[in-house]
């Protein structure tokens, strides 16, 4: 696999119909919802990571986020790692995907996450119809394994034990210096030849802060330094502003916000108004 930074073009979209359609589909059925540029990230990394059947394969910042389950589906033992914990993680995923947590504190059993969903109303009558579907739940091949831990300091994760990191818009929240320690920690748990796959926001001039959706935007010179590639490492940062262009006026994302932009300024597109400020870019990393 050829190392590589690639600002991400609508053109996935087309180039990759049904894997799109089939993630859309699966959201639908865990009742998430995606970010306003997450079809091209997925699709970018899942392309590049080829069959993941028996891999080991950390979803850095993953959340409940589709790709750790898309990528169970498949077959991989997933590593679920997030400083948010997911303790309470709910009995959706539970019913249909294997999951423990690293360590006992990662994860709620299955009673004790039973009890705490009846304090939500109207949650019994949906618990009882889920009873069995929880009984003979679990039909992914793969697994994923829920790990509450700073990407700084993956403590429990021996090294070169893993043959994938994948994260998807989420080593964008740390600041340059941060990052440069979160990426030397992704890489030493990698096993040599293994890829780090990693879309974050893409700057054209100079590193800059998106406040509402707190990320930072990342030049190639940057990207090419805290990665630690060659300074001609390949990258379309020529064809920028034509891609930004592009992704401006694509209405198939325009068209599918998720709900929650519509409720806060404090996101990638505040209040739902179609007006991308940054565009996204991948970033594939071998470990040598």
């Amino acid at each position: 696999m050829q190392e590589t930074i690639e600002i991400l073009s609508v053109d996935l979209l087309d180039q990759h119909r049904p894997l799109v359609e089939r993630l859309r589909a699966l959201a639908r059925s865990l009742k998430l919802e995606f970010g306003w540029h997450y079809l091209l990230d997925l699709t970018w990394i899942i392309s590049r990571l080829g069959d993941v059947q028996g891999k080991r394969i950390m979803d850095a910042g993953a959340g409940t986020g589709v790709l750790q389950w898309y990528l169970a589906e498949e077959g991989a033992q997933v590593l679920s790692v997030d400083r948010i914990s997911r303790a309470d993680l709910p009995l959706r995923f539970r019913r249909r995907f294997r999951v423990k947590g690293l360590r006992r504190q990662d994860l709620a059993g299955i009673g004790e996450a039973v009890l705490r969903s009846l304090d939500t109303p109207g949650r019994l009558a949906r618990l009882i119809c889920d009873l069995p579907a929880l009984a003979k739940r679990r039909g992914a091949a793969g697994s994923v394994t829920i790990y509450h831990q700073d990407l700084c300091s993956l403590v429990d994760i021996p090294s070169e034990s893993l043959d994938a990191v994948v994260a998807v818009s989420a080593l964008e929240h740390n600041n340059p210096e941060e990052l440069a320690l979160v990426v030397v920690e992704l890489l030493r748990v990698l096993k040599p030849g293994g890829l780090l796959l990693a879309t974050l926001g893409a700057a054209r001039d100079r590193d800059w802060f998106h406040e509402p959706s707190q990320g930072w935007c990342y030049t190639e010179a940057s990207l090419c330094k805290i990665f630690n590639l060659p300074i001609d490492t390949p990258t379309n940062y020529s064809h920028y502003n034509e891609l930004i262009a592009a992704l401006r006026e694509c209405a198939e994302l325009r068209d599918n916000l998720a709900s929650f932009y519509f409720r806060s300024g404090d996101n990638g597109m505040p209040w739902g108004k179609w007006d991308p400020q940054y565009q996204p870019v991948g970033v594939c990393k071998v470990k040598r």
